[in-house]
């Protein structure tokens, strides 16, 4: 098998880890988010804010790992 079939398989494989990873973390933090809000409805509006911006921050970490896996198996 080709060598380049490798780095696309790869990369695939990278890529789908990234994003089942990031859709992971950000599911706990929804949930987590909902939770905390249901317990305690007067700091939601708290509570949403911290939960965008740490889902931002989950996002940026998985583009930049697909990016990765995109720069590794376009490198030959």
């Amino acid at each position: 098998m080709d060598p380049k079939a490798f780095s696309y398989l790869a990369a695939g494989i990278g890529a789908g880890i990234t994003v089942i990873g990031g859709g992971l973390g950000i599911g706990k933090l929804a949930a987590a988010a909902m939770e905390a809000s249901g317990r305690q409805p007067e700091v939601a509006g708290q509570v949403r804010t911290s939960m965008l911006i740490a889902a931002a921050l989950i996002e940026g970490a998985t583009f930049f790992g697909l990016a990765i896996c995109i720069i590794l198996a376009t490198r030959q």
